[in-house]
């Protein structure tokens, strides 16, 4: 088939860093409208994504992925909580309708 990995391997393409920029903004905002009402902070966040990492890189991931969907406005960062806006509550009542 066309899709197939042509190498027979079955190693997938690394991700473009665009696609992990939007897999980490799902990641985050997942989280904080799972929780909700349960007000998370940006550490909390860090725990609940990258549990058993304390790594720099996974932290730059979960700020940007923070700063993105605040800048798309979806959530709003009032240190150290991140909050869901109601735009974000109410995509997630609409999908769960779907």
């Amino acid at each position: 088939m066309a899709d197939q990995n042509p190498t027979g391997t079955g190693a997938s393409e690394p991700a473009s860093p665009a696609a992990e920029d939007l897999r980490d903004q799902a990641l985050v905002l997942g989280q904080v409208l799972f929780h909700w009402p349960v007000q998370l902070g940006l550490d909390d966040l860090l725990r609940e994504i990258a549990a058993n990492s304390c790594a720099t890189d996974d932290r730059d991931r979960i700020e940007r992925a923070v700063r993105d969907l605040v800048g798309a406005g979806l959530l709003r960062h009032c240190a150290p909580l991140v909050l869901p806006t109601r735009a974000a509550l109410l995509c997630s009542k609409l999908e769960a309708r779907i």
